[in-house]
């Protein structure tokens, strides 16, 4: 959990918001997945999720849906993702490592086993999206009894009553999704992005990240000027399904141009 800490910190030394990136694990295929992560950290990705594929991703657009369906259909399952997740560890030991995904393949084993699998891994946190702050005692509880941080989500519609329990018992950063939808379709107004960090940001000592939507540099870069910390997903996953197995230096491209953008947001407000 240390490493998230040491990430936005060195972010903030920096001048600069982290950048998260998001890919599915398994796709095209669990064994160039590795390959794809390198080129995330070595294009400036500060902190990397890995997300788990799943048979019904309900809160994910058809970038991340189509993802899912190409990994699980070349036979990915939840113990070759805790191989690349160690795999990765060993090649980075310092980049921050976050499981995304949901319940149903996290639990089915019990949630003490998945917490212990991924703890031993590497994994530094997990986000969980269809399980709400209120039903978190057992998956929560386990992930930080293993120092694991439980990442949680706010959105549009968490509002002064229900943020603190949202807040109860999370880790590493907070995840703001920007719209109330699936990710990839659609960005928020800037306005309403820079309302909520300043809300989020007054309730919580944790970085606030934010998410859902965000695709070009300028997107990254309007954003890196208020938040702790820009998420992109969609987009890269785009270009895993547009190149396959060639998609590395697509992506370390792509990446680089997020990351410098983000480096020279906050210069221009100086």
């Amino acid at each position: 959990m240390t490493r998230i800490a040491d990430a936005f910190a060195r972010c903030v030394r920096a001048g600069r918001a982290a950048l998260v990136t998001f890919v599915t694990a398994g796709d095209p295929a669990p064994e160039h997945t590795a390959a794809i992560l390198d080129a995330l950290v070595d294009g400036g990705a500060d902190v990397i999720e890995l997300g788990m594929p799943f048979t019904d991703p309900m809160a994910d657009g058809p970038a991340i849906q189509k993802a899912n369906i190409r990994s699980l259909a070349a036979g990915t399952r939840t113990a070759d993702i805790i191989v690349i997740a160690r795999a990765f560890r060993e090649r980075h030991p310092d980049v921050p490592l976050i499981l995304m995904g949901y319940a149903n393949p996290m639990t089915v084993r019990g949630p003490e086993w998945f917490a212990s699998a991924v703890a031993e891994a590497g994994v530094d946190g997990v986000i969980c999206v269809d399980v709400p702050a209120e039903e978190d005692d057992t998956l929560g509880a386990a992930l930080r009894a293993k120092g694991v941080a439980s990442i949680r989500l706010a959105t549009p519609t968490s509002d002064a009553t229900r943020l603190p329990t949202i807040l109860t018992g999370a880790e590493g950063f907070l995840y703001y999704v920007s719209v109330a939808g699936i990710t990839g379709q659609q960005q928020a107004a800037q306005s309403s992005i820079e309302e909520a960090v300043g809300r989020l940001k007054a309730a919580t000592p944790l970085p606030v990240a934010v998410g859902f939507g965000v695709r070009t540099p300028e997107q990254a870069a309007a954003i890196g000027r208020v938040a702790d910390g820009v998420v992109v997903g969609s987009a890269i996953v785009d270009l895993v399904g547009e190149h396959g197995a060639q998609a590395p230096a697509p992506v370390r491209a792509y990446i680089e141009t997020l990351s410098s953008a983000l480096a020279d947001a906050r210069k221009e407000l100086a």
